[in-house]
């Protein structure tokens, strides 16, 4: 069986197309700005919020003073309202990811309060290694009266003596 010279033709013009194709999306992937290593999502039922760090020093330790200073700023932004929110209702489902560069590292997540009290602090993901999710929680033990409720995710080691990046989302309380 011999192919005519007509599909022989044909399936060379779809090989050189097909090379230029691939050839021009690795260029052009080539050129684009590099992705950020370092996010945290925040999923409330079927939505999602990602972020690059509140507070993050190139990956290096943020000092005391810097510590501070992320905290102060994240308390400021949440009063003002302008830190990345969602809406929640008692009936939705919470969560916390991260990148896998930030799950090798070590990272925890918590709420600023929730229906458990605990000390002003409920844990969304107490610290851990090498787990991208926090698995979701109801948002019912996670938000407090105030119905601005500020969740906290920390990258570091297991003390989080010296914290590499802080990320702040704010869950506002809405009535089902």
């Amino acid at each position: 069986m011999s192919l005519d010279t007509r599909v022989i033709a044909a399936l060379g013009a779809v090989v050189v197309i097909g090379a230029g194709t691939v050839g021009g999306s690795v260029a052009f992937a080539a050129s684009q700005t590099e992705h950020s290593s370092h996010r945290a999502t925040l999923t409330v039922g079927n939505t999602s919020i990602v972020q690059d760090p509140f507070c993050f020093n190139d990956g290096n330790p943020l000092s005391d003073d810097d510590q501070q200073k992320c905290q102060d700023n994240a308390a400021q932004a949440l009063k003002d309202g302008t830190l990345p929110s969602s809406d929640v209702v008692t009936s939705d489902r919470v969560g916390v990811g991260v990148s896998p560069n930030v799950a090798d590292k070590g990272w925890l997540a918590f709420t600023n309060g929730g229906a458990q009290g605990q000390g002003g602090r409920y844990s969304l993901f107490p610290y851990g290694k090498n787990a991208t999710y926090s698995g979701s929680q109801s948002a019912g033990k996670l938000v407090n009266a105030s119905g601005k409720t500020l969740v906290t995710v920390v990258e570091g080691d297991k003390n989080m003596d010296s914290p590499i990046a802080v990320w702040y989302f704010q869950l506002n309380s809405r009535d089902n």
